[in-house]
C-alpha cells in the first residue's frame, strides 16, 4: 500500500529567517502580530519533516500525484492580539492627607522706658591738597632760634648716643607695692607625723608646685615613711589642704626638682641615699626610675638634685645627685623602672686646691661631703659646690684627673674641685650662680651669712649676717640682677634688693608666728611674682611679690656688673 503523501510545509530554517512568517513578532499600531497557537504547532510538525529531507538529500520525498518535490514559499495568514500589558501596568494612584494639631501664636511687644538720640560733628576736613598757610613768626623769635639751633642738635646727639633708658621696658600692669601670701598649703597627713618641707619645686609650666616631706634636725629618719604633694595653682576650686597628686615614699625624701620641659615629671632624692623619678599625672604608679641600693648609690642622704641636658642631646636630660658621702654621681635611665650611673665625681681631702688655707680634717677622714650644688648660667660642665666644711667649691664636669678614693663603682670615679673659696663659719647649705653675671654667686650657712663671691677670686665680696641662727636656703632672682631671697632658721623670708641697699633686707616676711624654720624657698621662672617658702610646720606658702621685686631698673645690670668687677681688683 502507497504513503499518503502530505503537503510540504516550510522549514523550520525558512520559517526562521522571514521576517513576513508567524514566528516573527510584527507591531502595528500597537498591537502584536503573531501566529496562532495553532499554526505553531503545523510548523512545528513540519520543520521536524523538512530537517529530515534535508538530511536526505535536501529535498522532500513526497510522492503523490499533484505534489511535485521542491520547497514552495506560503504566507500565511497574521492574527493581532490587543496589549494587555498597558492597562494591568497602570499607575495606580491614591490621595491622603492628614492634620497636625492647630499651632498656637501670640504676639507681644516691649516698649524701652526711655532712649536717647546724639549727634556728632566732626571737623570740616581741608581740601586735599591744599596745606594750612604758615605764618611766619616774629622776626625777634627767629633769631632766638637760629641762636640755640647748634646747642639744641647737640644735646640731642648726646641724648641719642646714652643708654641710660637701656632695658627699661614700659610695665602696664596694676602696680603691687606689699608682699602678700597667697596661697597657704599643707598635708595634713604629713604635717600630723610632725615633718619638715624639706624642698620646694616649680614645674616647667609655673603653674604647679610640688614640695618633699622629711626632717632636716637630728635623728635617724632612714625608716621614716614621707610624701611628695604638688598643688595646680591654676586649678579651679583649689583645696590648700588637698594636693591634687600625693607620693607615698618609703624614706624621707630630702630634695625635690622638677623635669626642664616635662610638666609632671619630678625628681626627689632620699635620707636612704637613693635617686628617685615620678610621673604625678600617673596616680596609680607614679614611679617612672630608681637608683636602687646597689655599689654606686650614695651611701649618706642626698641633699639635692638637679636635671642636666645631655651633651650630644640637648632634648635628653640626666639626673645629678650630691650627698654628703663626697660623691657627685650623673644618672641615666637606662631599661624600664632603672636609674644607671653614667659618670661620677669623688671629693677627697687629699685633691682639693691648696689656693686657701683650711682647717686640718679630722684623722682618718677623707671624703669631702656635699650639701649643695648650682650650676653657671653661662657654662653648662661649671658648678659649684657647697660643703660641710664650710667651704664652696668651684668644679668642671670636664675634669679629667682620677679620683685616689677607692670607691666601690662600676664607673670611673674623677676629682672634679679647681677652686677653693673663704669659708663660713659653718656648714653651707645653699649655693646659687646668678643668672645675670658668669662670675656671681651667693651662699648661705649655718653661720647665719650670706656670701657674695665672685668666682676670679677666693676672698667674698661681701658678707650679710641675716640671721643669728642657720640659714638654710638662698636664691637669686630670675628677672631682677641684684634681688635675691634668703630662709632663715628665725622663721624668716628675707628679701633683698642691692641697688637700695647691701647691708639689710629691704622686706622681711614672717613665714611661721613661732620662729620654727624656714628651709626652702623657690622663684618661679614663669610667673615671676610667685616666691614658694617651706618651713618645719609642714606649710607651703606661696608669697605674692610687689612689683618693685620684678621690674629690672634701668641701670641695674650695670649696677652688677660694676659690682662684678671691684670684686676682680
Amino acid at each position: 500500500m502507497a504513503p499518503t503523501a502530505s503537503r510540504p510545509q516550510p522549514s523550520a530554517l525558512e520559517a526562521g529567517g522571514r521576517r513576513s512568517r508567524g514566528s516573527a513578532p510584527a507591531r502595528e499600531g500597537g498591537a502584536v502580530s503573531m501566529a496562532t497557537r495553532e499554526q505553531r504547532r503545523q510548523l512545528g510538525l513540519a520543520g521536524s519533516g523538512c530537517a529530515v529531507a534535508l538530511a536526505t538529500g535536501g529535498a522532500a520525498s513526497a510522492e503523490g500525484p499533484g505534489r511535485p518535490g521542491p520547497l514552495q514559499d506560503e504566507t500565511l495568514g497574521v492574527a493581532s492580539v490587543p496589549s494587555q500589558w498597558r492597562g494591568v501596568q497602570g499607575i495606580r494612584g491614591e490621595t491622603k492627607s492628614c492634620q497636625t494639631t492647630s499651632i498656637a501664636t501670640a504676639e507681644a511687644s516691649a516698649q524701652t522706658q526711655r532712649h536717647a538720640d546724639a549727634e556728632v560733628q566732626t571737623e570740616a576736613p581741608l581740601p586735599v591738597g591744599v596745606l594750612p598757610v604758615s605764618r611766619p613768626g616774629s622776626p625777634r623769635l627767629a633769631a632766638f632760634l637760629q641762636s640755640v639751633e647748634a646747642m639744641l642738635i647737640r644735646e640731642l646727639n648726646k641724648n641719642w648716643q646714652s643708654h641710660a633708658f637701656d632695658g627699661f621696658e614700659v610695665n602696664w600692669t596694676e602696680q603691687q607695692q606689699t608682699v602678700t601670701c597667697l596661697h597657704t598649703l599643707g598635708y595634713p597627713p604629713a604635717q600630723g607625723q610632725g615633718l619638715h618641707v624639706t624642698s620646694v619645686s616649680w614645674n616647667s609650666t609655673g603653674s604647679v608646685v610640688a614640695c618633699a616631706y622629711g626632717r632636716l634636725d637630728d635623728g635617724d629618719w632612714s625608716t621614716l615613711k614621707s610624701f611628695v604633694c604638688a598643688w595646680n595653682l591654676d586649678r579651679r576650686g583649689l583645696n590648700p589642704q588637698q594636693p591634687a597628686a600625693v607620693v607615698e615614699v618609703p624614706s624621707a625624701v630630702m630634695c625635690l626638682a622638677f623635669h626642664p620641659t616635662q610638666p609632671s615629671q619630678i625628681a626627689g632624692g632620699l635620707y636612704s641615699g637613693e635617686v628617685l623619678v615620678w610621673d604625678m599625672s600617673r596616680p596609680e604608679d607614679p614611679l617612672l626610675w630608681r637608683t636602687g641600693l646597689t655599689d654606686d648609690t650614695h651611701t649618706d642622704p642626698v641633699y639635692q638634685v638637679v636635671w642636666l641636658p645631655e651633651p650630644r642631646y640637648s632634648h635628653r636630660f640626666r639626673v645629678l645627685s650630691v650627698a654628703t658621702d663626697g660623691k657627685v654621681l650623673l644618672w641615666q635611665g637606662a631599661g624600664p623602672g632603672r636609674l644607671q650611673l653614667a659618670e661620677g665625681f669623688a671629693l677627697v681631702v687629699q685633691q682639693l686646691p691648696r689656693n686657701t688655707k683650711l682647717k686640718k680634717p679630722h684623722r682618718g677622714e677623707t671624703e669631702v661631703g656635699t650639701t649643695a650644688v648650682a650650676f653657671s648660667s653661662f657654662d653648662p660642665s661649671l658648678f659649684i659646690l657647697g660643703t660641710e666644711g664650710g667651704f664652696p667649691l668651684k668644679c668642671s664636669l670636664a675634669a679629667e684627673e682620677a679620683a685616689l678614693k677607692r670607691m666601690p663603682s662600676s664607673v670611673p670615679l674623677r676629682a672634679p674641685a679647681q677652686f677653693i673659696f673663704s669659708p663660713h663659719g659653718g656648714p653651707v647649705y645653699s649655693v646659687s650662680c646668678s643668672p645675670f653675671h658668669r662670675n656671681l654667686f651667693l651662699s648661705a650657712g649655718t653661720d647665719g651669712h650670706v656670701h657674695l663671691y665672685s668666682m676670679l677670686q677666693a676672698q667674698p665680696l661681701t658678707s650679710l649676717q641675716l640671721s643669728h641662727k642657720y640659714l638654710f636656703a638662698v636664691r637669686w632672682s630670675p628677672v631682677r640682677p641684684l634681688v635675691f631671697a634668703a630662709a632663715s632658721g628665725e622663721g624668716e623670708v628675707q628679701l633683698f634688693d642691692l641697688q637700695k641697699s647691701s647691708q639689710k633686707p629691704t622686706v622681711s616676711i614672717k613665714q611661721t608666728q613661732d620662729e620654727s624654720p624656714v628651709y626652702c624657698l623657690e622663684f618661679n621662672r614663669h610667673q615671676t611674682r610667685l616666691l614658694a617658702a617651706g618651713d618645719a610646720k609642714g606649710t607651703v606658702k606661696v608669697w605674692l611679690l610687689s612689683t618693685e621685686f620684678t621690674e629690672q631698673g634701668p641701670r641695674e645690670a650695670e649696677d652688677l656688673e660694676q659690682l662684678a668687677a671691684e670684686v676682680a681688683i
